[in-house]
């Protein structure tokens, strides 16, 4: 089992992409709440998140927010692949804290995929793995019950609950927010 929440993490090769949004990317500060793409624009950055954490978000029918996915301080921040052919989103990239991120400009990316075939190879490795992650994750939404996906996320990162509001982190899994304070209350 990894140690890692985005579990893609450990199939791709993590230094070469921290050190390409260090090296290269705009260190930029987003507040709590803002934007680092907004579903239905096109993203014109990667990032590394130096500090804070981020959170995926969709908006049902009715308006409400659902969170499909967290990255962390040390993660990586991108509507990716997407982004690489100028797609739009699906997805928001919200500030769930005040994060500093350093951002590669996406343009400059395809420049470099251009110039350097294994460049291009290593963005297939990291979408391969990216995909693996989150079908993975569909898995386990249809086959674990909450308790089982809240245990996991929890094994990972202990400290979930003071990165994330209890709404978030129940919209992540799938639950209401009542039935997972009745898992955490069970469980203590």
């Amino acid at each position: 089992m990894s140690v890692n929440f985005n579990t893609f993490i450990d199939h791709i090769d993590a230094g070469f992409w921290r050190e390409l949004c260090l090296s290269r990317g705009e260190l930029r500060a987003y507040g709590k709440g803002e934007p680092f793409v907004k579903q239905g624009t096109v993203a014109r950055y990667i990032g590394y998140i130096k500090s804070g954490t981020m959170k995926y978000v969709v908006y049902g029918t009715e308006g409400a927010e659902h969170v499909i996915g967290m990255e962390f301080e040390g993660e990586f921040v991108a509507d990716f692949p997407f982004c690489l052919r100028d797609m739009k989103s699906r997805v928001s990239i919200i500030a769930a804290s005040d994060c500093e991120i350093a951002c590669l400009p996406v343009s400059e990316l395809k420049q470099l995929m251009d110039e350097n075939p294994g460049v291009k190879d290593r963005i297939m490795t990291s979408t391969e793995a990216i995909y693996s992650t989150l079908y993975d994750r569909y898995i386990a939404l249809y086959s674990r019950s909450p308790l089982e996906r809240y245990n996991e996320l929890l094994s990972q990162h202990p400290d979930l609950f003071a990165l994330f509001p209890l709404k978030d982190i129940a919209s992540f899994l799938n639950i209401t927010p009542t039935h997972l304070s009745r898992l955490r209350k069970n469980i203590y």
